[in-house]
């Protein structure tokens, strides 16, 4: 749960927004996940038992509708809003910077992410520099020619007699570039995801560096 929220405002808040209309838990989800542009959504499990308490409490009430439980605020809970209402006020503007605050965080992850990606490309085509080398330096059976010192190692063509194993690197290589890149600018992703973009191609480069060493 973001700290904002921490010594039972959250439950503070669902009586906020029950106070708006009547809502099912996962609405309530979602408005929590709007209200902080995507950056933080509560689980149910983080949800549904203060519902549960705020009820046992009689601030709010459900009906059964379509399969789903849906609340609404009493007049108790209309009562406790209006005897917290500074702290309503409160909360509110400490929502809003918390959401700058993780804004200007998952700006920054993203960055760190995307140097990531621009390393990892490096050291992909410097891994695919040395393995090119690599073949070349390797004593080749029959009559197949090396080329002459200095010369430029062309990209893998099967048809030109190439190996068709460094042919589907090459092509993987550059898809795997190119998706990663887009995946990254169009997507919306969270603090857990991004960090975990990081150590996946952390590990992946990792590995990479293990097996040409």
């Amino acid at each position: 749960m973001t700290a904002v929220f921490s010594h039972g405002r959250l439950r503070l808040y669902l009586l906020r927004l029950l106070d708006d209309g009547p809502k099912h838990g996962y609405e309530l989800i979602r408005l929590l996940e709007e209200r902080f542009l995507g950056l933080y959504a509560p689980s149910a499990g983080t949800i549904y038992p203060r519902l549960q308490r705020l009820e046992a409490d009689g601030l709010v009430t459900h009906t059964a509708a379509g399969g789903r439980k849906v609340y609404e605020i009493t007049e108790s809970g209309r009562a406790e809003l209006r005897q917290r209402a500074d702290e309503v006020t409160t909360l509110e503007t400490d929502i809003t910077a918390s959401v700058e605050d993780l804004s200007a965080l998952a700006g920054e992850i993203q960055t760190e992410v995307r140097g990531s990606v621009r390393d990892l490309k490096r050291e992909l085509r410097e891994a695919t520099r040395q393995t090119r080398q690599t073949r070349w330096d390797r004593p080749v059976p029959g009559p197949t020619p090396r080329p002459a010192p200095g010369s430029t190692f062309r990209p893998a063509d099967p048809a030109q007699g190439d190996s068709p194993l460094l042919a589907d690197f090459d092509k993987r290589l550059a898809e795997f570039t190119v998706e990663v890149g887009a995946l990254v600018r169009a997507g919306r992703l969270s603090d857990t995801q991004l960090r975990t973009a990081i150590r996946v191609l952390d590990g992946a480069l990792d590995g990479l560096r293990r097996l040409l060493r």
